[in-house]
């Protein structure tokens, strides 16, 4: 999640240069064409141009609307991990009338799921967005989309972790064991039937929102409006400087006066900007289609992750306490 106010240009630049290179040498190309070579035929009306290009906007903007619509369902799904986890430790702490010990592996145990679920939903899938190689080198960089599951060694015990390898579903199987657990203090009598039905009330809560986070994952962007939409948008990028042709030698011929020789030459310019417009609100619809996937407009679970390992341990009062993560040129994972 980028947590600047302002969008620095080295992230802009990172996104578009390869798309503005080639917009100039399209625009230049098309110029050329018309002007050296005499194809002054080639220019179109700008008016059908027109209306493809209010077409598309309004095709990019209910795109956008959806795919952010999917951003913040993932982190609300997010929010209701974190007040979860909160409720899950401190049943632990006040229902379970058994060792310190046994309630930092329950506590403990629950981080491992949390950290389980974020290495899960940052797997790449086949239809997962690649960016062009600066903006993929930027995330690699930094290493968080698809960490290593190391990080769950230190809240497991090695019996456990050796019993993880093996399973399809980390994070559904951390979960039933949470369940077994409580079924042996219940049969100790360290917890009652009324708080065994609490504790599996707020696992039940823990699965729902764990399958809410694989629903959006496992669910491509529907395809019908990702992929006509970029093939709209670059249908009218690509008749743009034709249409533009004609606006500058005709409809603003008179404003040249003495210049209309080189006049038109403008539109090389206003294509390519008007070009990057329309690329780049389709790209934050694209951007934000999958919101797992550890890039700049996605949820930051590592960050969440960590908020929620600080206030169960501080509950468990510890002192040693990790830091919060912080952002990386400006990016929260």
């Amino acid at each position: 999640m980028y947590v600047r106010r302002n969008i620095s240009w080295d992230i802009i630049f990172r996104y578009a240069w390869r798309n503005l290179l080639f917009f100039t040498f399209w625009a230049g190309a098309v110029f050329s064409v018309y002007y050296f070579l005499g194809w002054t035929f080639i220019d179109i009306p700008f008016q059908p141009l027109s209306v493809i290009g209010i077409a598309v906007a309004f095709y990019i903007g209910f795109k956008n609307s959806q795919s952010y619509d999917r951003f913040w369902e993932g982190r609300k799904i997010w929010g209701g991990i974190v007040n979860y986890s909160r409720t899950w430790a401190n049943n632990v702490l006040c229902f379970v009338d058994d060792t310190d010990t046994t309630k930092k592996k329950l506590i403990y145990r629950h981080l491992a799921w949390i950290n389980a679920l974020r290495i899960q939903l940052r797997q790449p899938t086949p239809f997962s967005l690649r960016e062009n190689p600066s903006v993929e080198a930027l995330f690699d960089k930094h290493g968080e989309r698809n960490p290593v599951c190391d990080d769950l060694d230190q809240f497991l015990e090695p019996a456990e972790i050796a019993d993880l390898q093996t399973r399809k579903n980390v994070a559904t199987h951390l979960v039933k064991l949470q369940g077994r657990h409580l079924k042996e203090l219940l049969d100790k009598g360290r917890i009652t039937e009324f708080d065994k039905q609490v504790f599996h009330h707020n696992l039940e809560e823990l699965y729902n929102l764990q399958g809410m986070c694989e629903r959006i994952k496992n669910t491509p962007f529907p395809r019908q409006y990702a992929y006509f939409s970029t093939l709209f948008c670059w249908i009218f990028i690509l008749l743009l400087p034709f249409g533009l042709l004609d606006v500058f030698e005709n409809e603003l011929a008179e404003v040249a006066k003495g210049f209309h020789a080189w006049f038109v030459f403008l539109m090389i310019p206003f294509s390519v900007l008007i070009s990057w417009i329309f690329v780049t609100m389709e790209k934050v619809g694209s951007n934000s289609e999958d919101p797992f996937e550890g890039r700049i407009n996605d949820v930051p679970m590592s960050a969440l992750c960590r908020t929620i390992e600080i206030d169960l341990r501080d509950m468990l009062d510890e002192k040693d306490l990790p830091e919060k993560l912080q952002p990386q040129d400006h990016i929260l994972y």
